[in-house]
């Protein structure tokens, strides 16, 4: 499987690029999976329904399956965070997985960074930054990519991956 990594500051529109590139590598014939870090708690169950009981219960792992979806929640009461590595063995084998966040982890990622964000650059201190996908001028020695140009972007992660 073949990895590739969005990342950004908060409120930068990673999640949207990420949207439009998995739509854009399925038009062209590719598996494509994702991967998201969250820096909080989060639920992905609904408060009243079986699943929910059955964690709130105390059960380390719930497997909710129907005819169009199954989806495993994994409780980590006293295990730390699972590295990108572990999340990834969990995942069924596709041509891609596109990552979002993970911005410690040393995998070919491209920042995104919009023009009214004031922050400092990722860029400028993670050399697997390959490249910026932005809607401003932005002097770097890195590839700018337009942050709206979804097919350039996929141009290049394909041709970086050779896809």
């Amino acid at each position: 499987m073949k990895l590739f990594g969005i990342t950004g500051w908060k409120n930068s529109g990673k999640t949207h690029l990420m949207e439009r590139l998995v739509v854009e590598f399925k038009n062209r014939s590719l598996s494509v999976s994702t991967i998201k870090n969250a820096h909080h708690g989060f639920d992905v169950d609904q408060p009243g329904k079986d699943s929910f009981r059955h964690r709130q219960a105390g059960a380390q792992e719930v497997l909710v399956a129907s005819e169009k979806r199954w989806v495993l929640m994994h409780e980590n009461y006293n295990e730390l965070q699972p590295t990108l590595t572990d999340l990834i063995k969990k995942l069924s084998k596709v041509d891609l997985v596109l990552v979002e966040g993970f911005k410690q982890d040393k995998h070919p990622k491209i920042e995104v960074v919009r023009k009214d964000l004031d922050r400092d650059l990722i860029a400028n201190s993670d050399p697997t930054i390959l490249a910026l996908a932005t809607d401003a001028e932005i002097p770097i020695d890195k590839t700018c990519l337009d942050l709206n140009d979804t097919i350039g972007i996929a141009n290049f992660i394909g041709d970086y991956l050779e896809l």
